[in-house]
């Protein structure tokens, strides 16, 4: 049986959700690959941003080292012209030319904290870190004049060059914004990590198609041992088209385990009750135990088997076997267990198995009972069709005509219910599954009577009363009381007649049988008697024998003493 509910990419047992493998080795490669290009790539930028701030501090150096030549020579022509202005322009302009970001600027700081000269992006009159010149100043009272600084302003952090101009008495400063510094490697970092995501991204699209499609038959393998769990059935899994690697080697592993197992399943549901099996697949373990429950017990035998084996000799295992394929089959499908096999006699229980706990358990072992009659009349019809196809050609031989009088298979249905121990008994060597109790050996006695009064199907009056409570269908005709073979008080039982498949002559001749056993019941023997002899069913023969040929016996309670089983 397959299950037919779609399912998505995370497949449930119960309420977990089971994560694909391919999945988990996509995302781990994934997340594994994407921390190596970040980290290779953060590095490569690290180092390439010291790279840029040593290139950076050297070409600021470089421009500085003009900006103070430029000032000395602007002071010695200010010397000559006396006009400071001038050369404070003179020093701005190469300056600004050399400038090739935003941010930057250059400006001649003195001591006090003022501008001697300022380039057009130094708006402020005064140096804006007073810390900056607090800590040059510092260093060139210990013989430090020049040097490389960071440092903070209201406009973000700059990067610096110093020099102390001994003319002009100011510290000439280059520096510059390192927004503007790092822009350009800020951008390549962004374009890298964009790179490495769209790659990787790619990558886990690609991977997981890649991987997916390579694993696909392990969803193959785990959807196939769910929909088991689920039907609690071992079946094999599909692995056609299957690529010829481990995991296919695994699904092929699992396929011969269980077939194996499948077959030693098979062959222990032949062999055990079906109960039992289902108790043993579901809990994985078959305990000594039982206990007592309300059963319906149907027991069937083979009439004059013992002639038929003298007769048939071993083909009559052929036919016994062809009479049970058809009987346990009838008993499995009405919700019976067949609890044992003993020669040509089957006990079968009804109210035990799990799966049918709710349905009238003596209806279902009455249907059975009828059911296995009309089987056993179409194994007798066959065989009568065979005789008769033989016989247009050419006459039967007397050991053919014994055969088929043999083969002509009747069977009688007892049946009884009640309270009974139900279990598994044996040891842990050897056990097996049985019922136990005075109804089960009392459905062996009430099939035996089946002989006696001539009628296919007997049943006691606690399958009478259980039966009733579930449907009318059945009328039930009283046959006598019997004292059972090692007991001591009467037990009645009856004939249950069908009344869609009976019509009103048997039913008029059945009332009057009933009314004929009352009078025998009472004692008024030749009331019976002209009741009995008026009747042609099989029954009242049995009847007639004892009312005709004897008297009432003294202290008559109406019950008749079953002298054999």
């Amino acid at each position: 049986m397959k299950q037919d509910k779609k399912r998505g990419l995370f497949q449930k047992i119960g309420e977990t959700s089971m994560v694909p493998i391919s999945a988990k080795i996509v995302i781990i490669v994934s997340v594994l690959l994407f921390v190596s290009n970040f980290a290779t790539n953060y590095l490569t930028i690290s180092f390439l941003r010291k790279e840029t701030m040593e290139m950076n501090s050297r070409l600021l150096a470089r421009e500085l080292k003009e900006i103070y030549i430029n000032a000395g020579n602007q002071y010695q022509i200010y010397l000559f012209s006396g006009n400071k202005q001038e050369a404070m322009d003179f020093i701005v302009q190469p300056a600004e030319k050399s400038m090739t970001h935003p941010g930057s600027w250059a400006v001649g700081a003195l001591p006090s904290g003022g501008l001697l000269f300022k380039t057009a992006a130094a708006t402020p009159e005064r140096l804006p870190d007073e810390k900056l010149l607090d800590e040059i100043t510092q260093a060139k009272e210990n013989g430090v004049d020049e040097g490389a600084r960071f440092f903070d302003t209201p406009y973000g952090e700059y990067f610096g060059v110093y020099k102390y101009h001994e003319d002009w008495g100011v510290f000439l400063i280059r520096a510059d914004l390192m927004a503007d510094l790092m822009r350009e490697s800020n951008a390549v970092f962004k374009r890298i990590v964009a790179i490495i995501v769209v790659l990787t991204v790619v990558f886990i699209i690609v991977s997981f198609c890649a991987l997916f499609r390579l694993l696909r038959f392990v969803k193959v393998i785990s959807r196939s041992l769910y929909d088991m769990q689920q039907m609690q059935e071992l079946t094999l899994i599909d692995l056609k088209e299957a690529p010829a690697d481990d995991i296919t080697y695994l699904g092929v592993s699992f396929n011969s385990l269980a077939s194996s197992i499948n077959n030693l399943l098979g062959i222990f549901r032949k062999f055990a009750s079906r109960d039992v099996v289902n108790k043993a697949y579901r809990d994985r373990i078959v305990n000594l135990e039982g206990e007592q429950r309300e059963l319906s017990i149907l027991f069937t035998d083979i009439k004059s088997f013992t002639n038929m084996t003298e007769t048939l000799g071993n083909d009559i295992i052929d036919l016994i076997n062809l009479h049970y394929n058809s009987a346990i089959h009838i008993i499995h499908s009405n919700g019976g267990i067949v609890g044992s096999i003993i020669g040509d006699a089957l006990l079968a229980v009804y109210g035990a198995d799990e799966e049918t706990v709710d349905q009238n358990k003596s209806l279902a072992a009455l249907l059975s009972a009828w059911k296995l009659q009309d089987a056993a009349l179409e194994l007798r019809n066959s065989m009568l069709e065979n005789r008769q196809a033989i016989e247009q050609t050419r006459a039967l031989t007397p050991r053919e005509e014994e055969v088929f009088k043999a083969v002509m298979l009747a069977i009688g249905v007892g049946i009884d219910g009640g309270a009974v121990f139900y279990g598994t008994i044996g040891s842990n060597e050897r056990m097996t599954n049985t019922v136990i109790g005075d109804n089960v050996n009392s459905a062996s006695r009430i099939e035996g009577l089946t002989r006696i009064y001539q009628l296919p199907v007997i049943v006691s009056e606690y399958v009478r009363d259980d039966v009733a409570e579930k449907t009318d269908r059945f009328r039930f005709f009283e046959i006598d009381t019997v004292q059972m073979k090692g007991k001591t008080k009467g037990k009645k039982v009856f004939y249950p007649m069908d009344i869609e498949l009976i019509g009103d002559k048997d039913i008029a001749e059945w009332e009057v049988f009933e009314q004929a056993l009352t009078y025998y019941y009472d004692g008024n023997w030749d009331m019976a008697r002209a009741g009995f002899n008026s009747l042609t069913i099989p029954v009242a023969e049995v009847f007639k024998q004892r009312v005709n040929t004897r008297e009432v016996p003294e202290g008559w309670n109406g019950i008749w003493t079953m002298t054999s089983k």
